[in-house]
């Protein structure tokens, strides 16, 4: 189990629907981390930007980019974390993998379908969570508009094993335009959940015209902003300390007064 938690969030610019050139960028970026970290964070459809044109674009089984994850994850030793577009049972899903050092893969995919997109007429929606441990920390993660919704990241606690998780993770291509809407939210995230919460955004211009201002960042339990990007192409590199929240969570333990309860049928 590991006190201390370094995080890596890469924040910079896609190549619209370009995803041979966006492995060979974030390739470039994940060697120039010159240090060890313990996650690596990639922003939402990393290989292509936030597309609608799911056929055209893709993967399926043992992919290109679930295998280049792989190999990113071995040479780095870190979790690698970051969703494509990906293809099952002839469904489109924004499917998020978590990829181990050791090949081990789990996925998680979207469930809060970005309407104003038209995302739900495309890809289908997730009904499960995932809810996994790294280095002995617990953690959760979502995508993109995932965010806007309290009850899905509900950080729900019973005496037996505690609290769900430790560390929340937002992946996504945030518009500019909303930008104090994500600012907002991850530190509500975090403060109710009384949790860490690191949120990866994509800067720069999409192929829709869409502008996206990035502001990825790590927020600590009481809402207070450890590490902000803003607008820059950067790799930002941070410790989460897991004396910290235990700490924070004896002092102010207000996940004992919270209200019990079950999501739907089929939701984990």
């Amino acid at each position: 189990m590991s006190e201390v938690l370094k995080l890596a969030l890469i924040q910079t610019h896609l190549h619209w629907e370009n995803p041979e050139a966006n492995l060979n960028h974030f390739e470039e970026k994940i060697s120039g981390i010159h240090q060890p970290v313990d996650i690596i964070l990639l922003p939402e459809m990393f290989t292509t930007g936030f597309t609608m044109n799911a056929a055209d674009f893709a993967e399926t089984g043992k992919s290109k980019t679930v295998k280049w994850l792989s190999l990113m994850a071995s040479r780095t030793g870190a979790l690698v974390i970051g969703s494509i577009i990906f293809k099952e049972h002839d469904k489109y899903f924004n499917r998020l993998f978590w990829v181990e050092p050791d090949g081990k893969i789990l996925t998680y995919d979207k469930h809060h379908l970005f309407r104003m997109g038209n995302e739900h007429t495309v890809y289908h929606a997730g009904l499960n969570h995932l809810m996994a441990s790294w280095k002995g920390w617990r953690i959760c993660p979502l995508i993109c508009y995932d965010l806007r919704f309290p009850v899905w990241s509900r950080n729900r606690y019973n005496e037996e094993s505690g609290l769900l998780y430790d560390l929340l993770i937002y992946v996504a291509n945030w518009p500019a335009v909303r930008s104090y809407a994500w600012e907002t939210m991850i530190r509500a995230r975090a403060i109710e959940n009384l949790s860490y919460v690191a949120a990866v955004n994509r800067i720069g211009k999409d192929g829709k015209g869409t502008d996206h201002s990035g502001n990825s960042a790590v927020i600590g339990p009481k809402g207070d902003v450890l590490l902000n990007l803003a607008s820059d192409d950067a790799v930002g590199i941070i410790e989460i300390n897991r004396r910290d929240l235990v700490s924070y969570r004896e002092q102010f333990p207000a996940f004992l007064d919270s209200d019990q309860f079950e999501l739907g049928t089929g939701v984990q």
